[in-house]
């Protein structure tokens, strides 16, 4: 996100896509320069639903809860304590002593205000239905008509250090989803002045936000008098707008750049020799799959299951993500990841045949669902990153081989990330389109209830199944965590049967920096931990 003041950039013309080429090295001194893309919504806390902008909020707030950088694991950040004797009922007690960038203290009230602001209908927040579970959202967030409430009813603060939260059923594993970015608090400053605030976010972590140009650039400021145990461990970091993430490993192996958290695949062959030990291939909490418009009754039509299960038996993964991904990639063998080991839900059996290479049985099983709807198989996709055509071309040719048709599957390109998004939310993809999720949380639930859920935030081909809403709520319900996951697999199989999207790959997550600077690490969702970096 965008704009440099320090002395060394002063005078550095910064382009887009040529970010840092106008001025020699990585940095000011003691600044990490990182590769960036514009988020296409304001910074808003309950409103940023994308990698992009979350990597900003991940510098600029804390919340309730923390995922541990290496594990995953919620911690208590500005918790003291979350009680319950129900699982349904919930007293939260924030620690003493935190405060905003601005001075503001952080209360009980910075929480519920943020909470209410987020849950309401006229504010048009992306994140709303996180907040979906908070008795009162009904009246807030209705999916018909206009509010009639203001507040959300479960929510009450108590006294400054304390509120309640009461939730419409039962959920045990609720206060794990409390790091996400959607719960952070809020100052008074964010409702007092608020096209003030948006211009320069005002947060409560170890950053603040010190210029932002769109299109250009974002300069992360190290706040000096921040209260938590993870202060930064530089004095900034400037996030730099590239529309092309070529041209951003260009600067990085030309010493122009620190950090690219996104090493594009027409570079994988190279990367070791350009970086070495420099270069980070990790795991992570994302998978990509193919999603349908189930809006067009073509593609909901009865039978069409056998078409879309087809069409992933037409993909081989193996082969894609060994040639174009060189090992970055793993094959998807059901829908969530497998950084959540067995013990938290993931399972390498649950797609089986479905998610096999089988060109007789895919050519078979289309055919038998009466053919791809419309005759031609286009896959929509956003090509303004170096790598989305060449895996949606092998997945094509992948698909023609099976079918024994040259041009049944073509790829079908949209020139950037923000009218892509605009496309897809207004519901005018005729064809599978590419999807990706990157975790909110590591639960198994945030896999599947976001983007599968009817009306879920991130459902964005608007699939439905009573079937799978009410294994959802079960498992949501259920205190014991084996019990859980085993309803939440109940409802995965759901997903499968219906082919609802078609899991193609996990993704690790790749970066390569500089030798300016070290102590260089992803997380779990595959943002680089920029508070530990230092510049040599």
């Amino acid at each position: 996100m965008p704009g440099a003041t320090h002395a060394k950039w002063a005078t550095c013309v910064v382009a887009v896509a040529l970010a840092a080429t106008a001025c020699g090295g990585g940095g000011a001194s003691g600044v990490v320069s990182s590769s960036w893309g514009d988020p296409p919504n304001p910074l808003e806390p309950s409103n940023t639903n994308e990698v992009q902008g979350g990597k900003v909020l991940d510098m600029l707030f804390r919340g309730l809860k923390r995922y541990d950088s290496k594990t995953g694991e919620a911690e208590d950040m500005l918790a003291e304590k979350i009680d319950t004797t129900d699982a349904q009922n919930f007293t939260v007690t924030i620690k003493d002593g935190w405060t905003f960038s601005n001075g503001e203290k952080v209360t009980a009230k910075s929480f519920v205000d943020a909470w209410n602001y987020g849950a309401h209908l006229k504010n048009n927040q992306r994140n709303a239905y996180f907040f979906g579970y908070i008795e009162g959202y009904d009246k807030v967030h209705p999916e018909k008509g206009k509010a009639t409430a203001e507040t959300l009813s479960g929510l009450r603060v108590k006294d400054d250090r304390t509120f309640t939260v009461k939730l419409t059923q039962k959920f045990s594993t609720w206060p794990k989803t409390l790091g996400y970015a959607a719960f952070a608090p809020l100052p008074r400053a964010f409702f007092d002045d608020h096209d003030a605030w948006l211009a320069k976010p005002v947060g409560n972590g170890p950053y603040t936000v010190e210029s932002y140009v769109k299109g250009s650039q974002m300069s992360m400021r190290k706040w000096e008098q921040y209260p938590g145990p993870d202060k930064a461990r530089n004095d900034g970091v400037d996030l730099k707008v590239y529309t092309d993430n070529n041209t951003a490993y260009t600067d990085l192996t030309a010493g122009n750049l620190d950090l690219v958290d996104d090493v594009p695949a027409s570079q994988l062959k190279n990367v070791r020799t350009d970086l070495g030990d420099r270069y980070i291939n990790t795991p992570a909490g994302i998978i990509q799959t193919l999603a349908f418009p189930f809006y067009d009754d073509r593609w909901k039509a009865k039978g069409v299951e056998k078409v879309r299960r087809g069409l992933s038996m037409a993909i081989n993964r193996q082969q894609i993500t060994d040639t174009i991904f060189q090992k970055t990639r793993i094959p998807a063998k059901d829908w969530t990841s497998p950084v959540l080991k067995g013990e938290g839900g993931f399972d390498d059996t649950l797609c089986g045949e479905a998610c096999e290479f089988d060109a007789a049985e895919a050519k078979k099983l289309v055919a038998e669902g009466g053919g791809i709807p419309g005759g031609r198989l286009k896959i929509t996709y956003n090509a303004d990153t170096g790598s989305h055509k060449e895996w949606v071309d092998a997945v094509c040719n992948s698909i023609n081989n099976a079918l024994g048709k040259d041009k049944a599957c073509t790829g079908n390109p949209v020139g950037t990330f923000a009218d892509y998004r605009n496309q897809i939310t207004g519901r005018k993809m005729t064809g599978p389109f590419r999807a990706g999720w990157q975790m909110d949380y590591p639960l198994t639930q945030n896999f599947l209830q976001p983007l599968y859920y009817t009306n879920a935030s991130s459902n964005d081909g608007k699939w439905s199944s009573k079937e799978f809403d009410r294994l959802t709520d079960e498992a949501n319900a259920e205190s014991d965590v084996a019990k859980a996951l085993a309803k939440f697999r109940d409802a995965e199989r759901v997903v499968r049967d219906e082919m609802a999207a078609i899991p193609l790959w996990y993704q690790n997550g790749s970066a390569g920096y500089s030798e300016r600077i070290s102590n260089v690490a992803l997380n779990p969702f595959s943002v680089p931990v920029y508070n530990e970096i230092k510049v040599n």
